[in-house]
């Protein structure tokens, strides 16, 4: 009787390594190359698999990145977590943050691009994990705020939200341009000025502004003349 030949023994690795490798290669590939046509085919070759694998765990290559975005956002969060819950100081807490999220847009540009000009126009963005992790993450800056209010260190009309949106906005604006391969930027001189000019503009006001009562005057100018042309239209 012919002896069978023995069967070939096919390596199957269980789906969480799977799921592991896929996103290690779409990180990288994303990073590198950012979200064009082919790069599913090439995240496929990198990680081992057929492109059907990928679409197994994955419903299309935009679930693929906002999945990416996400373990990259909650990395970056999980690491500083510990750091910053040891920092005191208002002003070294701000500058914590500041410094943190400047530091991560240098060493990840091509994710940091990903996430602010793919992922963030989508209608569904403020649906999904990754803004809950965003807003969770620059919260903190808000919560620092507000501690601060409360042990009378920062003025009592502080507006928690406006700082944190005034934060953001000036790293979002300097490294504009870096994210553009337009030019480079220095995280410690530039978390120092920026942490500087937020720290000051939320201390109390020891006097009034030498221009507060021109703008008042300027204001209320402004208004009447507002009115009284609404009452010659009328």
């Amino acid at each position: 009787m012919p002896q069978r030949s023995p069967r070939r023994q096919v390596s199957r690795l269980p789906p969480e390594r799977r799921i592991a490798d896929i996103m290690t290669a779409a990180r990288a590939i994303f990073a590198e190359k950012g979200y064009t046509e082919h790069v599913i085919s090439e995240i496929a070759e990198r990680a081992g698999v057929v492109e059907g694998t990928i679409y197994r765990f994955f419903a299309n290559k935009n679930d693929l990145l906002q999945q990416v975005a996400e373990a990259w956002f909650q990395e970056m969060m999980d690491q500083s977590a510990a750091n910053f819950a040891a920092i005191r100081g208002e002003w070294n807490a701000l500058h914590f943050v500041i410094f943190h999220t400047l530091e991560a847009i240098r060493r990840d540009p091509g994710l940091t691009r990903l996430m602010l000009y793919e992922l963030r126009p989508e209608p569904e963005h403020r649906d999904s994990r990754l803004y809950a992790l965003h807003h969770d993450y620059t919260g903190r800056l808000c919560a620092i705020v507000r501690d601060g209010m409360a042990r009378g260190v920062f003025r009592p009309d502080a507006d928690p939200e406006l700082a944190r949106d005034m934060a953001f906005g000036a790293i979002e604006m300097r490294t504009w341009s870096y994210l553009h391969h337009k030019s480079s930027f220095e995280p410690v001189p530039l978390a120092r000025e920026i942490t500087d000019m937020l720290y000051a503009g939320l201390l109390p006001r020891t006097a009034p502004a030498p221009q507060d009562e021109t703008l008042r005057r300027l204001e209320a100018v402004s208004l009447r003349l507002e009115r009284l042309a609404d009452q010659g239209e009328g």
